[in-house]
C-alpha cells in the first residue's frame, strides 16, 4: 500500500523533498452505542484497515489536499491563514479542523503542506473515516512538528476539531479508539473520566465480521443530535431528584425507580436505552473475561434491539442485516455499531460459518433492500503509526 499512495502522492505533487507515510486505523465498537456521550462505558477496537496519508512540507503557509476516494474533485487548495470549514471542499473539513484545533491549543503550524489521503474503510459506514482521517493528521503533525502530544490528546484533539470546527455533538470514543488501539486488544473506556482498560479479544474459531449496509449517511444532518439532546433533557428532568452527573451513573433498578421524573415517554425510552446499554457493556467485558463467548454474543443481540426499539436508529437496512444474521447456525452475536441510520453491524461468527454468513446475508439483503451489501472479515490492529 506504502508504495502504491507514494507514487500517486510523487506524481501529482512532485518527487523531491521529505515526503512522509502515516497510517490511522478505523474502528468498530463490539458494544456501548450512544454510551458515550452519556457518561457510560463503551468496547471499541481499531481495526488493521484505516485511512493511509502521504505528507510533506511546503515553504510557503498553501495547503493542498488530494484524496484518491474522491479523484473527480481533484487537489483542494486552502491556506493555514484562512481555516473554515468549507461545503465546497467537503472532506478536508476534517484535516483542516485538526491543523485549526491544534492552533488552538497554542501549536503554531509554520509551514503548509502537501497531503494525500487514501482510506479503506468504507465511507460513511459508521467505522470512523473521519475520526480516522482526524487522528492520521494529529499523528502527522505530531511527527512532522515535533509537537508534544500523547495519542490520548490526539484523541481529544480529534472530538474539539469535530465538535466545534464541524459542527457534529460527537463523543470521545471513536478518536480515543483509533489513537489508542492496540491489536488483539478492545479497549472498555470509561467516558465520563476516561479512565481504561486493554481486554484481550481471543477469539478462538471466530472471526469479526462487519457488514457494510451501503446505505449512506451523513453525522451532522442524521438525528444524532437529536438524540443527544433528548437524553440531556432527560438528564436534567432525573436530576431534579437524583444527585447523578450522567445517565451511565444509574443502575438499571434506579432508572426504573426513577424515570416518572422523565415528562415524555419517548425521552424515557431514550434515556432507558443509555443505562441499560452502559450495564450491558460491563457485562460484556466481564463475560469476554470469563471466556463466555456465547453471553457477549446474547448482550450484543440485545443492544441491537434496544437500539432498534427504545433508540430508534436503526432502520430497515441494518434491521436486515441482523435479523438475517440471527437466523445462520455459527453466528454467536449481530448488532448494528456506529451512530446508526445506516453504516454498519458487528458479528461475531464461528469460523467455518463465515462463508455461508456472507453467501446468505448478502442474498436475503440483496433481495429486501434492492441493492448489496459489502463483507469485511477483520482483525483488531493498533492505532496510528508513521509507516
Amino acid at each position: 500500500m506504502k508504495e502504491k499512495i507514494l507514487a500517486e502522492f510523487k506524481k501529482l505533487f512532485g518527487d523531491y523533498g521529505d515526503i512522509r507515510c502515516y497510517f490511522a486505523p478505523g474502528r468498530v465498537n463490539l458494544i456501548g452505542e450512544h454510551t458515550d456521550y452519556n457518561g457510560g462505558h463503551v468496547f471499541p477496537c481499531a481495526l488493521t484497515i484505516g485511512t493511509y496519508a502521504v505528507v510533506r512540507k511546503r515553504d510557503d503557509r498553501k495547503l493542498r489536499f488530494y484524496s484518491m476516494n474522491f479523484e473527480n474533485l481533484g487537489i483542494l487548495e486552502s491556506s493555514l491563514d484562512d481555516l473554515k470549514p468549507e461545503d465546497t471542499a467537503g472532506w478536508t473539513n476534517y484535516p483542516k479542523g485538526i491543523l485549526w484545533a491544534f492552533h488552538k491549543r497554542g501549536m503554531t503550524i509554520p509551514n503548509g503542506m502537501d497531503m494525500l489521503l487514501f482510506g479503506n474503510i468504507p465511507n460513511g459506514s459508521g467505522l470512523s473515516s473521519s475520526a480516522s482521517v482526524e487522528v492520521v493528521t494529529g499523528a502527522m503533525l505530531r511527527d512532522l512538528f515535533g509537537f508534544d502530544v500523547s495519542n490520548q490528546d490526539l484523541a481529544l484533539i480529534g472530538q474539539f476539531s469535530e465538535n466545534k470546527f464541524n459542527g457534529v455533538n460527537c463523543g470521545i470514543m471513536d478518536q480515543f479508539a483509533i489513537a489508542m488501539g492496540r491489536a488483539g486488544h478492545a479497549i472498555f473506556l470509561d467516558t465520563s473520566n476516561l479512565s481504561f482498560e486493554y481486554a484481550p479479544v481471543s477469539l478462538e474459531n471466530a472471526k469479526l465480521v462487519i457488514s457494510c449496509s451501503n446505505k449512506k449517511r451523513g453525522l451532522g444532518d442524521s438525528k444524532y443530535n437529536e438524540r443527544r439532546s433528548e437524553c440531556e433533557t432527560a438528564l436534567a428532568e432525573l436530576q431534579t431528584k437524583l444527585s447523578i452527573q450522567s445517565l451511565g451513573d444509574l443502575t438499571e433498578e434506579e432508572f426504573e425507580a426513577n424515570k416518572d421524573l422523565i415528562k415524555d415517554e419517548t425521552r424515557i425510552r431514550r434515556a432507558r436505552h443509555a443505562v441499560t446499554e452502559n450495564q450491558r457493556t460491563i457485562k460484556a467485558v466481564k463475560a469476554l473475561k470469563a471466556n463466555d463467548i456465547t453471553l457477549f454474543g446474547n448482550l450484543m443481540n440485545a443492544s441491537h434491539i434496544s437500539l432498534r426499539d427504545d433508540y430508534e436508529v436503526t432502520g430497515i437496512e441494518l434491521d436486515t442485516l441482523v435479523e438475517e444474521a440471527w437466523k445462520i447456525d455459527g453466528v454467536i452475536g449481530s448488532r448494528m455499531t456506529g451512530a446508526g441510520f445506516g453504516g454498519c453491524t458487528v458479528s461475531l461468527v464461528k469460523t467455518d460459518a463465515v462463508d455461508t454468513f456472507i453467501e446468505q446475508v448478502g442474498t436475503a439483503y440483496k433481495n429486501k433492500i434492492g441493492y448489496g451489501a459489502d463483507f469485511y472479515v477483520v482483525e483488531i490492529g493498533n492505532g496510528p503509526e508513521r509507516i
